[in-house]
Parts: structure tokens; sequence; C-alpha cells
């Protein structure tokens, strides 16, 4: 059974810095693309960065630059370091596993940016 396990969000001021964790249970997960995801209130999610089995990440334009998404396959474990947070970067973050064509999630972690 997969199961996600997140941490790490919480309220930070404009400028702030956080660091999401979510560890993946049930497998090796090394070879999976694992994700961000976001969704604030009267939106719809959307990603934020993404990682493949082979390293290659992608950002959403909003997120380049600030955000660094990385993984440690030993742990299976795939991380979010955000930097210079901004009031529009609140949401509800959700990691994301990618396993065949089934999309795996965790139970979200709220991240709050007050200006």
């Amino acid at each position: 059974q997969v199961q996600l396990m997140e941490s790490g969000g919480g309220l930070v001021q404009t400028g702030g810095s956080l660091r999401l964790s979510c560890a993946a249970s049930g497998r090796d997960f090394s070879r999976n693309t694992m994700g961000w995801y976001r969704q604030a209130p009267g939106k719809q999610r959307e990603l934020v960065a993404a990682v493949t089995g082979g390293g290659e990440t992608r950002y959403a334009g909003s997120v380049k630059g600030r955000f660094t998404i990385s993984r440690d396959n030993a742990k299976n474990t795939v991380y979010l370091q955000m930097n210079s947070l901004k009031p529009e970067d609140t949401a509800v973050y959700y990691c994301n596993l990618i396993v065949v064509l089934y999309n795996y999630w965790g139970q979200g972690t709220q991240v709050t940016v007050s200006s």
C-alpha cells in the first residue's frame, strides 16, 4: 500500500523560506516521478514542481528561481525548498507520486505567507 507523508508547512512572512518533505512508503519509488502541487482557496490544483526518476526537474513559471525540488532515493523522499515566499504562494501543498498512470496524493500541508 502506497502512503505519502508530508511535513514542513507553516506560517512564514513574505520573503521567508520553508522546506517541505514527503516520504513515500510501500516500495522503492526511485524510478517514479514525484512532485508537488498546490491549491489555493477558490482555485484549481496546480503543478508547482516535479522531478523524474532520472532527476529531470520542471517548475511552474511562478516559482522558477525561488523553489527547488530534490529527492533522496535512499529515503524515498522528495523535498521542496521554498525561498523568497510571497503571499500568493499561500495554499495547501500536496505531494504527488506517479506509478504507471496512477496518481497518489499526500494529505496536504498548509503553507501561509503573511504580508
